[in-house]
C-alpha cells in the first residue's frame, strides 16, 4: 500500500480545492456560534433580466487584443507587466502616496499612477515567491511568501533541498523610504508560510504594526523552523495546527519583526456542509472522462461520492517510475501501468478518507484549516475572518489574542476567501472562491449562489448582546462567461459613495462589477469592465486578481497583462456629485485589508450628493427643488450669504424627512458644516 505522504497529501488538497464537488454534500451545526445561511429563506442573486443576453458573454478572445465592454465607467490607463514579470502571475496591490504596489510571482513593481492615464513603472524587484501578496505601513513594505521557491536572500533558483535554513516562508519586511530601492530588512519565518496577510495598525499601540498571518500550506518541520509541531493536536498549546501566526513589527527597528502570537479562532467548530456538481461541471467532467479514458489515462473512484475521476499526473508518474525501477527499466510499459492501476485507486482512498487533513468521523472542523485572508477594521476593534470553511467575525480589541464573536457555514460556499465590512461596521460580505480561482465557475450552468458573495448584518443576539452575523443574500455578476476564462468572486474594496455601500469587486475573467449593497437583501450590479478570454480555445488564467478604490482610481491587478485603471462615470444609478463627494477622499496610503474608517471632509459634492439620493429615492419634490435653488445659491456666496443660503437649505431639508430621516440628517450635517465661521 502506498503511504500518503504529505506530499502526496498536499497535491491531492489542491487537486480536491479545484474541485470541491467530490465531497458528498451534508449539513452540520456549531451550536450558538455557527449561521447556516443555506438554512435561511431562499434569497437568489440580483442578476439581469435574461443574463444570456448581458453584453459580456463571448468577448472576442486575445492577450492584448481582447473585446472589452464597460458600463458606467471608463478605462483611462493601462500598463503591460515589465520584461521578467510579463507571463508570470500578478496579484493583489497596495497604495502608498501616489505608487501602486503590485505582486507578483517574481517580486513586487511599483507604479506611479500621478497620471492615471500613463502609468510609470517605477521598479521591479526580483524577489521570487508566491503569492508575494503586498501590504504597506509608511515607509515599510511586506510581502507574503509561501511556497517552496522562496529563498532569504530574494535569489532566484529556490532552495533544492528537503530542510534547509535558506528557504523564506512567512513575511518579508522591506524598508522603502527610497521606492526605488527597496531594502530587506527581515524575514520573519512562520510555520506554514504565509498565503496572505493583513497589517493591523492598533490605535492604543503606536510603537508597533501587527500582523495577521494566513499560511495554507503544510507546516514546516521543526528542523526547519523551531517550534513548528504539526505531528500534535491543535488541542496541544504546542500546535501548530489551527493557529494564525501574529507578528509584531516594531516601528523604531522593523529588523526585529517577530511572531508573538498564534491564536486557534476555530476551537469549537464544525466541519462544514459542502454542495456538489453544478450542472456545468457534470457536463464538464463528463466530457473529460471521456477524452481522459479513449486516452488510456488513469482514472480512479472517489471513495466519498462514488463518482469516477481522472487521477493526476502527478500521483500516477512516481508510480509508474518506481516500478519501471523496480525491474531494472527506465521506462514503464504495460505490465507496469496494470500493475499501478490498483495502487492508486488505493492511494486515492488512503487520501480521501480524510481529504481535508481534519477529523472527518469526529464532525470537528479540520485540523488543517486556516483562514484564507482577514480583514480588519481597527477603528471598529472588529475583523472578519475568510477561514477556507468558515466565515469569522472576531474582535480584535487586542490585537495579539483576537476573539471569535460569531461564525457562518454554508453549503453553497465551497472556499470563504475574503471579507468586506460596510463603513459603520452593521454588515459585512464574505466572497466564495469556488474552484480556487483556476477554474470557470460563471457559466450557464452554474448556480448564482456558488462562487458567489454572501452579505451579512451584524447585529446582537438577542440573549448576549455580542455581535453575530445574520445572513441577508447573494451577489454574483449578472454575466455569463465562457468555459475557457477562470471566473468567482475575489478581491474588492468599498468605493466612498457618501450615504452608501458601493464596493468594487475583482471577477478574475469575470472582470471588474461595481455594486450597490446598501440594502444587503438587494444588491445590484451598477458598473462594470470586462474583456474577452486571455485564449479563446483553452482555459488559460487571466483576468482581475484585485481591485481597489484609490483617491479617485479604480486600479486593477490584471493577472496575465498588467494594470488597468478605470474611473467612474455618471449614471442613472450614480450621479456626477456622488462620485465628486467619493473623490474629495484622499488617503496616504492603502491596504484593502486594513479597512479605514471612511469620512468625507465638508463640500457641496457631498451635501448634493445626499440631495440627489433623495430625488432618486422619490423623496418630496418640492422639498428638492428647494433645496437646490438654496445650495447653488449657497455656493456662489461668502460670508453671510453664505451662512443665510446654508440655514434656508437646512429647513428645506426638513420637508424629506418623513421620506428618509437618515439621509435628511446627514444631509443637514453637510450643510452645516460649510457654515463660514462667526467674525
Amino acid at each position: 500500500m502506498l503511504p500518503a505522504s504529505d506530499a502526496l497529501h498536499s497535491l491531492l488538497t489542491s487537486f480536491l480545492k479545484q474541485r470541491m464537488h467530490f465531497f458528498t454534500p451534508r449539513v452540520v451545526f456549531a451550536g450558538a456560534v455557527m449561521v447556516l445561511a443555506a438554512c435561511a429563506p431562499a434569497k437568489k442573486p440580483q442578476t439581469a433580466a435574461n443574463p444570456a443576453m448581458d453584453p459580456r458573454n463571448d468577448l472576442k478572445a486575445g492577450l492584448f487584443d481582447a473585446g472589452e465592454f464597460t458600463s458606467n465607467m471608463k478605462v483611462v490607463g493601462k500598463a503591460v507587466s515589465p520584461n521578467g514579470f510579463l507571463g508570470i502571475t500578478n496579484s493583489d496591490l497596495a497604495f502608498t502616496g501616489n505608487y501602486v504596489i503590485q505582486g507578483n510571482y517574481n517580486g513586487p513593481v511599483v507604479w506611479d499612477v500621478s497620471n492615471p492615464s500613463s502609468p510609470k513603472l517605477v521598479v521591479a524587484y526580483e524577489c521570487p515567491a508566491s503569492q508575494n501578496d503586498v501590504s504597506v505601513y509608511k515607509n515599510l513594505m511586506f510581502l507574503s511568501a509561501e511556497a517552496q521557491n522562496g529563498r532569504i536572500d530574494c535569489k532566484p533558483g529556490g532552495v533544492r533541498e528537503a530542510v534547509s535554513k535558506e528557504r523564506m516562508r512567512g513575511v518579508r519586511v522591506f524598508d522603502i523610504s527610497n521606492i526605488r530601492e527597496p531594502k530587506l530588512v527581515a524575514n520573519v519565518q512562520t510555520c506554514r508560510g504565509s498565503h496572505t496577510h493583513t497589517v493591523l495598525e492598533d490605535p492604543k499601540d503606536r510603537e508597533n504594526v501587527y500582523i495577521y498571518v494566513s499560511g495554507s500550506s503544510g507546516i514546516r518541520p521543526s528542523t526547519e523552523l523551531a517550534g513548528c509541531a504539526g505531528d500534535v493536536s491543535a488541542n496541544d498549546p504546542n500546535s501548530s495546527r489551527l493557529r494564525i501566526e501574529i507578528i509584531k513589527v516594531p516601528l523604531a527597528d522593523p529588523a526585529k519583526a517577530a511572531v508573538v502570537g498564534r491564536a486557534n479562532i476555530f476551537a469549537g467548530l464544525k466541519e462544514p456542509p459542502r454542495h456538489g456538481l453544478s450542472d456545468a461541471d457534470k457536463a464538464a467532467a463528463t466530457q473529460q472522462l471521456a477524452a481522459a479514458r479513449a486516452a488510456g489515462a488513469f482514472i480512479a473512484k472517489n471513495p466519498q461520492s462514488g463518482m469516477d475521476m481522472v487521477a493526476p499526473g502527478q500521483l500516477v508518474r512516481p508510480l509508474l517510475d518506481s516500478l519501471a525501477k523496480a525491474r531494472g527499466a527506465g521506462t514503464p510499459n504495460g505490465a507496469d501501468s496494470a500493475a499501478a492501476r490498483p495502487l492508486v485507486q488505493l492511494a486515492v482512498n488512503r487520501i480521501f478518507a480524510n481529504p481535508a487533513g481534519g477529523n472527518a468521523n469526529s464532525g470537528e472542523v479540520s485540523e488543517r484549516s486556516q483562514c484564507h485572508d482577514i480583514t480588519v477594521y481597527p477603528a471598529l476593534g472588529l475583523a472578519g475572518g475568510a477561514c477556507e470553511g468558515h466565515g469569522i467575525l472576531m474582535d480584535i480589541s487586542d490585537p495579539v489574542n483576537p476573539v471569535r464573536l460569531d461564525a457562518a457555514a454554508d453549503s453553497n460556499f465551497a472556499y470563504w476567501h475574503s471579507a468586506t465590512f460596510n463603513n459603520d461596521g452593521t454588515a459585512m460580505l464574505f466572497s466564495d472562491e469556488w474552484g480556487g480561482g483556476g477554474a470557470p465557475k460563471c457559466r450557464a450552468g452554474d448556480k448564482p449562489e456558488w462562487g458567489a458573495n454572501a452579505i451579512f448584518d451584524i447585529v446582537p443576539n438577542p440573549q448576549t448582546g455580542k455581535k453575530q452575523l445574520k445572513f441577508r443574500s447573494y451577489y454574483k455578476i449578472p454575466t455569463y462567461q465562457t468555459s475557457n476564462e477562470n471566473c468567482v468572486a475575489h478581491n474588492g474594496s468599498l468605493i466612498p459613495i457618501p450615504g452608501r455601500d458601493i464596493m468594487v469587486q475583482a471577477w478574475y475573467q469575470g472582470g471588474i462589477s461595481v455594486f450597490d449593497w446598501t440594502d444587503t437583501q438587494n444588491p445590484k450590479e451598477i458598473a462594470s469592465f470586462d474583456r474577452g478570454p486571455v485564449d479563446g480555445t483553452r482555459m488559460q488564467m487571466g483576468g482581475s486578481w484585485s481591485v481597489y478604490w484609490y483617491n479617485g482610481n479604480i486600479v486593477s491587478s490584471e493577472i496575465a497583462r498588467g494594470l488597468d485603471v478605470a474611473q467612474l462615470v455618471p449614471s442613472e444609478h450614480l450621479s456626477q456629485n456622488e462620485i465628486d463627494a467619493a473623490n474629495t477622499v484622499k488617503w496616504s496610503e492603502l491596504n484593502a485589508q486594513g479597512q479605514p474608517k471612511i469620512s468625507w471632509p465638508p463640500s457641496f459634492p457631498l451635501a448634493k450628493a445626499f440631495t440627489d439620493q433623495l430625488e432618486r429615492k422619490g423623496c418630496a419634490a418640492p422639498a428638492v427643488s428647494a433645496l437646490r435653488t438654496q445650495i447653488a445659491a449657497a455656493e456662489k456666496a461668502s460670508g453671510a450669504a453664505r451662512n443665510s443660503a446654508l440655514d434656508a437649505a437646512v429647513s428645506a431639508a426638513e420637508g424629506a424627512r418623513g421620506c428618509d430621516g437618515k439621509k435628511t440628517d446627514l444631509l443637514k450635517k453637510a450643510l452645516q458644516d460649510l457654515r463660514a465661521p462667526a467674525m
